[in-house]
């Protein structure tokens, strides 16, 4: 009887993806197939879930045929991500987009990122006490107090990472093993060794142009494939957004999420009011909000399904060198300084939420002057690196805690929520990465006006 209903389920699944298909053969829009899989994989949770509940044998499995989809179309995105940076950068070198700009570029990156993780630090600090929400009224369940045990366990490693050592951790001493992703912060090493081989390129130009020409045509050509290998794997987003949303909506606890609701309200009012301001900084650039809205959402669809900025990439590099103007090299290096540097969800709101969470019971006024200054201080240098420590948010709320001398056991209260609130923090850490590249561009020259003002998007 079980394997008739997984039967079922996972036919279900393909007759909603053929209907996606459909729509594609009828020329619908990348983002109206985007959109209706979000919907329609909303509603086929949400059912799954109220028949079978979360602890059913019929819905794990069914689950794990879905996950081929779901899961499998993520790997594809991160088979993609380390030869697309590599062969970027390096080709923004060969065609000279990269060669006199690349100090100001990356400090520009680095800084919007840094800049706008430590007002996102300030806007989790005032949603925390506008909420009044306090630590101490969480509660300890078998799978928390399992938590906090792992957490401990951690926190020495997360204490000895000092920033000179998440710096150092950022430059490849094996850049092959790079390559493969090998390390948390295989990204940012790759980008230098591209930014290496593209400044020696440069030197074999002046001496040896003839050897210079060739090897910019072997980049282009690389480039080429790499491009058309993205190509068909964007084009997999709609069906890889079903799969995924449908096992969230299917598999969350709303038991749970009820209970921790003032939290998850006060999380995603302040993600909210931290995107809206990379929507002023845009103006402030004098470019329409509209139109990053726009073009930037089914990107952000996907990273809020997904609650992965690194699978997310390969579309974080697309819509801000096809939608939004930016040119390619600054593309790259805002989308992969991004998964690693000043994360505006996980590395600023989330920490210093909790912070100001467990503030009282460590004997400390979380509204006095001098702790809001330090904590946001303490979060914009914390996310420098998050990424060398592994584990996201749940390491950037690590140092910070340890760094202010609070409690970290609060991190582990939340386990039940986490999924939900990760969602819209790894979509305002992928904004804050188009934002800054927008901006970076913007202020360099390298920015294509007329690509940012066009009403469509380009597809996949």
């Amino acid at each position: 009887m079980n394997t008739i209903l997984i039967i079922v389920n996972i036919a279900v699944l393909l007759l909603l993806m053929f209907g996606l298909f459909q729509m594609q053969k009828k020329h619908i829009s990348f983002s109206k197939r985007v959109f209706t899989a979000l919907g329609l994989g909303i509603i086929f949770g949400i059912i799954l879930h109220a028949i079978y509940g979360t602890t059913s044998e019929v819905l794990a499995r069914s689950i794990e045929w879905f996950n081929i989809a779901g899961n499998g179309y993520v790997k594809l995105l991160q088979m993609v991500v380390m030869p697309l940076i590599f062969v970027s950068i390096v080709g923004a070198f060969t065609k000279l987009k990269l060669s006199k700009n690349i100090g100001k570029i990356s400090v520009l990156v680095i800084g919007i990122l840094l800049g706008t993780t430590a007002i996102a630090a300030a806007i989790g600090i005032g949603s925390a006490l506008g909420f009044n929400l306090d630590g101490a009224q969480l509660t300890q369940g078998d799978a928390e107090k399992a938590r906090i045990a792992q957490l401990e366990e951690r926190v020495p490693t997360v204490e000895n990472m000092t920033l000179p050592q998440q710096i150092v951790d950022f430059i490849p001493s094996n850049p092959f093993q790079d390559l493969t992703g090998a390390r948390a912060t295989s990204t940012i090493a790759v980008v230098i060794f591209a930014a290496f081989i593209g400044i020696a390129y440069l030197g074999v130009k002046r001496k040896e142009p003839d050897h210079a020409e060739f090897f910019s045509k072997i980049i282009d050509t690389i480039y080429s494939v790499v491009m058309r290998v993205v190509t068909l794997v964007l084009r997999l987003t709609p069906y890889g957004i079903l799969a995924i949303i449908t096992r969230v909506a299917a598999t969350s606890d709303y038991d749970a999420i009820m209970k921790l609701g003032t939290f998850v309200v006060a999380s995603y009012v302040a993600l909210i009011i931290m995107f809206i301001v990379h929507l002023l900084l845009l103006m402030a650039a004098k470019l329409s909000p509209y139109n990053y809205v726009k073009k930037a959402l089914p990107t952000l669809t996907f990273a809020f399904t997904s609650r992965t900025s690194a699978g997310t990439l390969p579309m974080t590099i697309k819509t801000q060198s096809k939608d939004l103007g930016v040119s390619e090299g600054i593309a790259n290096f805002a989308g992969s300084f991004g998964l690693t540097i000043g994360q505006n969800g996980c590395a600023g709101i989330y920490p210093a939420m909790l912070a100001v969470m467990v503030a009282p019971a460590a004997g400390v006024d979380p509204t006095s002057l001098s702790f809001i200054l330090t904590l946001i201080l303490v979060v914009a240098i914390s996310s420098f690196g998050v990424a060398g420590v592994g584990g996201g948010a749940t390491f950037a709320a690590l140092i910070v805690l340890s760094v202010m001398n609070l409690p970290i056991a609060i991190v582990g209260l939340l386990i039940s929520v986490e999924p939900l609130i990760d969602m819209g923090r790894t979509a305002l850490n992928v904004s804050g990465a188009m934002t800054a590249g927008v901006l970076t561009s913007r202020a360099t020259g390298e920015f294509d006006n007329d690509t940012y003002k066009q009403p469509d998007i380009v597809e996949a």
